[in-house]
């Protein structure tokens, strides 16, 4: 009788797992094939990154210098570096953006519907882009920067990670979202008041992305629900107990 009830208890228990982890992997799904766009692109950049991985350095700076956002490529090829500089990623791993796609990019666009998220990060992007070289312009015709300095290299995502961080401002709930923005505006304007001088151009047109998001505001206009981070602790603590 022992060994019947024990292996009842195993068999509930085995029921009970299967159905939990089908559920996790029914939740997963839902949430990637409600931000499709994101997604896409983070598998892009796993591509990228495995294949730039591969590349000897030099290959790899010469590689990078073809694709970068700097004066020179802008000034030749704007809309094909623009374009190519968002596909890769300049060193590091892909993991980290597995997270911050996930935490960032993604609500966003479940959010504001791809669209206007694309918009999002068009404008983050492209206008950090400029705006940034636009301070190494400025400094090399003042003497204060080498003529080098048009050849920087300068690929990546984060100004459009910075532009969407901004416009998720709009989707937590007051008094949160004063809170949020506030900590956004610390972490990229902390290295604007430090540096200085055209080697702070990734610094400024980070903060410059923020901005730009923080004015996309518009875009946010009719979308429906705002998050709690305090009622959604909650829920999910609720749940686990729950559980």
């Amino acid at each position: 009788m022992a060994d019947l009830a024990r292996r009842d208890r195993r068999a509930r228990g085995s029921v009970r797992l299967k159905a939990a982890l089908k559920a996790a992997v029914r939740s997963v799904w839902d949430y990637v094939r409600n931000a499709p766009a994101t997604f896409s692109w983070l598998a892009a950049l796993l591509v990228t990154t495995v294949v730039m991985n591969q590349f000897s350095p030099q290959f790899r700076h010469r590689f990078v210098l073809h694709r970068s956002t700097n004066l020179h490529e802008l000034s030749h090829n704007p809309v094909r570096v623009l374009i190519s500089s968002a596909l890769w990623i300049d060193g590091g791993h892909w993991w980290p953006y597995l997270f911050l796609y996930t935490v960032f990019h993604a609500p966003a666009e479940r959010w504001l519907g791809t669209a206007r998220w694309l918009a999002v990060v068009v404008v983050s992007h492209v206008g950090a882009t400029y705006i940034s070289q636009s301070v190494v312009y400025y400094d090399i015709r003042h003497g204060t920067a080498p003529s080098s300095a048009a050849f920087i290299p300068d690929i990546g995502v984060s100004y459009a990670l910075a532009g969407v961080e901004g416009v998720l401002t709009f989707l937590i709930a007051s008094p949160w979202r004063y809170l949020y923005a506030a900590v956004l505006i610390v972490f990229y304007g902390d290295p604007v008041l430090r540096n200085s001088g055209y080697t702070a151009f990734t610094d400024i047109g980070h903060f410059t992305a923020l901005l730009l998001g923080l004015a996309c505001f518009p875009l946010t206009r009719g979308r429906p629900g705002s998050v709690d981070p305090l009622v959604s602790a909650r829920a999910a603590w609720a749940s686990l107990r729950s559980g």
